[in-house]
């Protein structure tokens, strides 16, 4: 590299000016601060490249070998954390320059009909097929902390509720359950992302495709793609693979909020119908009786942060021209902030799920007769009734007790007899807990045969493999 390119401030394009950066251009133009976790990533995409040169016929034997050993002394050297205050401006101009210090000149060889652009397309993507694995692994484990809860509530009944108004009763693990699908959605579009990612952009150049003839099916199977670009153009500028992540990550948020305000309801002493460990709870500074569930605000709050990251990335991508522009530096910011926001978020609720302890005392305080005024107007339908009369029959029954400051089952046989002759005989079998929720047999339903039928196929649907194999095991922090 060249001393004036070096005063140029830009040690990839530098030659091109003939006065230096700005010292206020600098700190807006870096992005080592943000990218730098991307150097495993880089080297990776560097060794097969050199690979593929030498396959073209553009590097010798000697060079591919010369430079497939530096960059295995830059990993080495950046195994022990990437340098602070060099002043390199991203992390491909931190490791070319590491890998000329280790192999000299002819590290300048290995950019040959590589650019930037698709090098750190590759090198994102690289990236995010490993977290994908990564946030695949922590919803496994949620589901799988859900599952055994469910599995212990199985004799439990609690009110349901629409509206936050108690509607039906049900088994709470037919609650927990209605958690664990949604986030079984989570995970498929986490792997649908994942075929999204995996598109090999390199060897597209900054926008017009590679001179040399270099064979990008090698290099897809070397790195671990799924298939190739099809347009060099469009491969430096697509990101539609993260935003696929991030509104993946971003429903996940939803899910995360939704259970993380059903665990302060349900754990609150209005409801008590149960408890989070302690390990997941906090005090307070000044009320020496708080025993806060903390563990379902945070998480409830960083949805928050990972509904905040998709719409800035669409914001981002939504006026660009076509091709790559500078723009782009943005996006890893938000896609970072989705992963280490869901690698904090969903390990913490996992530990959480799995501590809890349920209080059917509780539940059984708050089981009110009005939660089985369906199974009464059922009563009716089976007599000959249409629904909508039993419907206003029932309603009738319900008004009247209100009216007189009792509970449903508190009224006297008479008043079931005088609103339908059919409530005569049967208006007191309607009033059964367990047969309620067993008369919902039909599957998807809350008799114990559809909810242990509901827990056979989800702990199926968790045990299925991605369709594109796992590739590696490597960590997507910071080095």
């Amino acid at each position: 590299m060249s001393e004036k390119a070096k005063e140029g401030g830009g040690g990839l394009w530098g030659g091109r000016f003939k006065e230096p950066m700005s010292e206020r251009m600098v700190p807006l133009n870096r992005s080592l601060d943000v990218d730098r976790r991307l150097w495993r990533e880089d080297i990776e995409g560097s060794r097969a490249w050199a690979k593929a040169l030498e396959g073209a016929q553009v590097l010798s034997a000697s060079e591919a070998s010369t430079l497939r050993s530096g960059l295995d002394r830059v990993e080495a050297r950046l195994e022990e954390g990437v340098p602070d205050g060099v002043e390199d401006e991203d992390i491909h101009s931190l490791v070319e320059r590491l890998l000329g210090e280790e192999v000299g000149e002819v590290a300048g060889k290995l950019h040959t009909g590589r650019s930037r652009n698709d090098q750190v397309a590759t090198d994102l993507r690289l990236w995010g097929l490993r977290a994908t694995e990564e946030v695949d692994a922590y919803l496994h484990e949620l589901i799988d902390a859900l599952l055994d809860l469910a599995e212990r509530g199985i004799e439990h009944i609690l009110p349901g509720y629409t509206h936050l108004q108690q509607g039906q009763p049900v088994r709470a693990a037919h609650w927990v359950l209605s958690h664990v699908w949604p986030f079984m959605r989570d995970r498929d579009r986490i792997r649908h992302a994942r075929e999204c990612i995996a598109v090999l952009p390199l060897g597209s150049g900054a926008l017009a495709g590679c001179p040399f003839p270099v064979d990008r099916e090698v290099l897809r199977e070397a790195l671990g793609f799924r298939r190739v670009s099809e347009n060099s153009m469009d491969a430096v500028s697509d990101r539609d693979w993260i935003a696929e992540f991030l509104f993946a990550g971003a429903l996940i948020g939803v899910h995360l909020s939704r259970i993380g305000e059903d665990l302060l309801l349900f754990s609150s002493r209005e409801f008590s119908f149960l408890r989070v460990g302690d390990g997941y709870s906090t005090g307070s500074s000044l009320m020496p009786q708080k025993r806060n569930p903390d563990v379902a605000e945070l998480v409830r709050g960083k949805a928050a942060r990972l509904h905040g990251n998709l719409s800035g990335l669409l914001t981002l991508l939504k006026g660009l021209p076509t091709g790559y522009n500078r723009d782009l530096q943005e996006d890893k910011g938000f896609l970072f902030d989705t992963v280490d926001t869901l690698r904090l978020a969903l390990p913490a609720l996992s530990g959480a799920v799995a501590g809890i302890e349920f209080r059917p005392e509780g539940m059984e305080r708050a089981m009110d007769p009005e939660l089985l005024a369906t199974d009464l107007a059922d009563v009716l339908v089976r007599a000959g009734v249409p629904f909508r009369t039993s419907h206003e029959i029932v309603g009738q029954l319900v008004t009247e007790a209100e009216e007189r400051g009792i509970r449903l089952t508190d009224l006297p046989d008479s008043v079931f007899e005088s609103a339908h002759p059919s409530l005569g005989a049967g208006a007191r079998d309607a009033f059964d807990w367990e047969r309620s929720v067993e008369a919902r047999n039909l599957p998807g339903g809350t008799s114990r045969r559809a909810v242990e039928e509901q827990l056979k196929t989800a702990r199926s649907r968790l045990a299925e493999p991605p369709s594109m194999p796992i590739r590696s095991n490597r960590s997507t922090r910071d080095g």
